[in-house]
């Protein structure tokens, strides 16, 4: 007959001080551990809206959607005059992997874009209820073709990182200026007749389009 080993005794006596190691889950709450992954929790107030969660979601569980505000003006033309983007993270798709959370650009604040909580229990008949609440931003568009460059907080944000450096991007001194609701003006498509065109709110496409052609003197008409 072979004797146990003292490892063996140590473990036996162990459980018999601690107890069972499982526990009586469902009839008894579960405690998680400290490094459990649970679902993603989204903070409204954390989140920038920068899309940099959606980018590494590898199963695709986080919506990224831009809804455009478009008006009639007086020339029978839509032109887009404001924008909202929506972030929805989906739990049935979610594999609480956290490369929303380890890759959120706010990951190191004081409040972070999203975290990953230890809630766990989210079994149910109805796939419409495992998602999370709509995070909301505003968006900021070019003065002239209307193209989406971020959101507000996102803006705000590089400001806020950047500190006097901010002064050096045009793009973030109109948001400092407090000049985003300015009314859309009506000119031609990718027509800059002067300089001062600089001072605008812009995308690279159209800012190059300035560079490149204003400064010659040139106009540059819409193809």
């Amino acid at each position: 007959m072979k004797y146990p080993k003292l490892r063996e005794i140590k473990e036996a006596i162990k459980a018999l001080i601690k107890g069972p190691a499982t526990t009586k889950y469902p009839f008894e709450p579960h405690i998680p551990p400290e490094s459990f992954r649970g679902r993603p929790d989204p903070s409204q107030e954390g989140c920038i809206g920068c899309g940099a969660c959606v980018e590494v979601c590898p199963t695709g569980a986080i919506k990224l959607k831009d809804e455009l505000k478009t008006e009639l003006t007086s020339q029978g033309s839509v032109e887009i005059v404001s924008g909202v983007r929506y972030l929805v993270w989906f739990y049935d798709e979610c594999i609480f992997c956290a490369q929303c959370a380890r890759n959120c650009t706010t990951r190191n604040e004081k409040i972070p874009g999203v975290v990953m909580s230890k809630d766990f229990e989210l079994a149910t008949t109805n796939r419409e209820t495992l998602k999370s609440e709509e995070i909301k931003h505003e968006l900021i568009l070019c003065s002239y073709c209307r193209s989406v460059i971020s959101t507000k907080s996102h803006f705000l944000y590089i400001i806020q990182k950047l500190g006097h450096k901010s002064f050096g991007n045009i793009n973030l001194l109109q948001v400092i200026n407090e000049k985003l609701n300015f009314p859309f003006k009506e000119k031609k498509f990718f027509q800059f007749y002067q300089r001062e065109n600089l001072y605008e709110i812009l995308c690279p496409k159209c800012r190059r389009r300035i560079f490149l052609f204003d400064e010659y003197g040139y106009l540059l008409k819409s193809k």
